[in-house]
């Protein structure tokens, strides 16, 4: 048997180059290839040409991207992947931005990476991957960069915060007193006073915040209130006759004892999550085009479910460029059905196809192969995405949503290893949101484009 000899120490004859390293089918060269033809100028004036030499910001937007799309997400794994990974070697051209760099880029241009991310659609639109004419929207629950056990109840901080003025008093009676004696040895009263102040500085701050929140849920909730109580007036002047039915329950001021915050990431919310439990976490909302399967609006939202969410996501979606922003049919769970979301769709002259209802399971086969009745004059938006649900093209259009944006959302979280953020505050997650968005469509292009 005849093995390969082990050396090491034979010098190479010819100096090695990068573009040998790689198969010209790699993720990491189309990644480099379709970043390093974005527009990229606002990022190149933000820097002010003092010190010593930048990084290109097209390379460490490229080793951003496909680390997100590889499932390496920290700025001092990608700097240790310049080191052993051919692929990251690559992509910073043999060199070796350290982690510092990569998360200064990533914070301080994270309002531009939406810039990135529709040029990169624009670059699907021209390359003909997809008709973009019928998309899904979703949501996710993603853990927060934060532990739900350091939420902060309301009612928990009142019950602190009467407890440790309790303690202060006490330990200024202590320190008044003539005869310190049951004062244990080592303790200074003062710093004790003051640890405790601090300890109610901070939760009179966390009291505020939660607070404030209150006073917007109620103001929020007192317009929903009023619209209610004012539709039923209008019902009752019309009829002539009272309004069936128990009559909506005012709302009431001020914050509730289960009302929390987070003492981590204040932006953050107690959700509930898929499995069951409560978790920390921000929820991901997408848009994703049903032939292609890219995403063509990512947001974030702290709402712990999605009713509000069509409106922002559409009003995103038609600020796309041409081509990009106007889909004939949206798609989306009976989480996200209103009257006012069926309403939003038709004013932006896209077919809204939202589930009414749960449907049953295991239905007779005939109801596959049957046509509804025909569609009334005058019917109302909402009784026309009804009908149109139950035609057969409309209920295989349907059909497409679960094979669009969930197995988008799986392969986010359990292929590429998404499944918390790192940074914190809402703005911050948005724009972590969309740079994962990005890689995915960049990694979903990849496959997509002719071979």
């Amino acid at each position: 048997m005849a093995f390969h000899p082990i050396d090491r120490d034979t010098d190479y004859l010819l100096p090695p180059s990068v573009q040998e390293w790689l198969p010209e089918a790699h993720l990491a060269r189309y990644v480099v290839d379709v970043v390093e033809g974005l527009d990229l100028s606002a990022l190149e004036r933000a820097y002010a040409g003092r010190g010593s030499e930048a990084y290109h910001p097209a390379t460490l937007l490229s080793l951003l991207i496909y680390g997100y799309a590889t499932g390496t997400f920290s700025s001092r794994k990608i700097e240790r992947a310049t080191f052993d990974s051919l692929a990251f070697r690559y992509i910073a051209c043999n060199r070796h931005p350290d982690h510092d760099t990569l998360a200064t880029f990533r914070k301080r241009f994270g309002q531009e990476f939406q810039s990135a991310f529709v040029q990169v659609l624009e670059v699907a639109r021209e390359n003909q991957l997809s008709r973009f004419g019928t998309v899904s929207l979703d949501g996710t629950k993603i853990h927060a960069n934060a532990s739900r056990y350091s939420a902060l109840s309301y009612g928990h901080a009142e019950k602190i915060e009467a407890h440790l003025k309790a303690e202060v008093q006490e330990l200024l009676a202590l320190a008044e007193a003539a005869d310190q004696s049951s004062v244990p040895d080592g303790v200074s009263l003062p710093d004790e006073v003051k640890r405790r102040g601090d300890r109610l500085a901070a939760i009179a701050t966390a009291k505020a915040k939660i607070e404030a929140r209150a006073q917007a849920r109620y103001e929020q909730e007192q317009a929903e209130y009023a619209a209610k109580m004012a539709a039923r007036a209008e019902k009752e002047a019309a009829t002539g006759k009272k309004p069936g039915g128990k009559p909506p329950t005012p709302p009431a001021a001020g914050p509730r004892a289960g009302d929390q915050i987070n003492l981590t990431d204040e932006e953050s919310r107690i959700m509930k999550v898929a499995g069951g439990g409560f978790e920390q976490c921000y929820n991901a909302q997408a848009v994703v085009d049903t032939e292609s399967m890219l995403i063509l609006v990512p947001h974030v939202t702290q709402a712990t479910n999605d009713k509000e969410q069509i409106e922002p996501m559409v009003t995103i979606l038609q600020a796309h460029p041409e081509g990009l922003n106007q889909p004939e049919t949206l798609l989306a769970d009976t989480g996200y059905f209103s009257q006012k979301n069926v309403t939003a769709c038709v004013a932006a002259k896209m077919a809204p196809l939202i589930a009414v209802k749960r449907d049953g399971h295991h239905q007779a086969w005939r109801q596959r192969f049957t046509e509804p009745a025909p569609l009334i004059e005058d019917a109302s938006p909402v009784d026309a995405m009804k009908h149109a649900l139950k035609t057969k093209r409309g209920r295989a259009t349907y059909a497409l949503r679960k094979q669009t944006v969930e197995p988008v959302f799986g392969i986010v979280k359990s292929v590429m290893g998404f499944r918390q953020f790192l940074l914190r505050g809402l703005e911050n997650v948005r724009n972590e949101w969309t740079l994962v968005c990005l890689a995915w469509n960049l990694k979903r292009m990849a496959v997509l484009r002719p071979q």
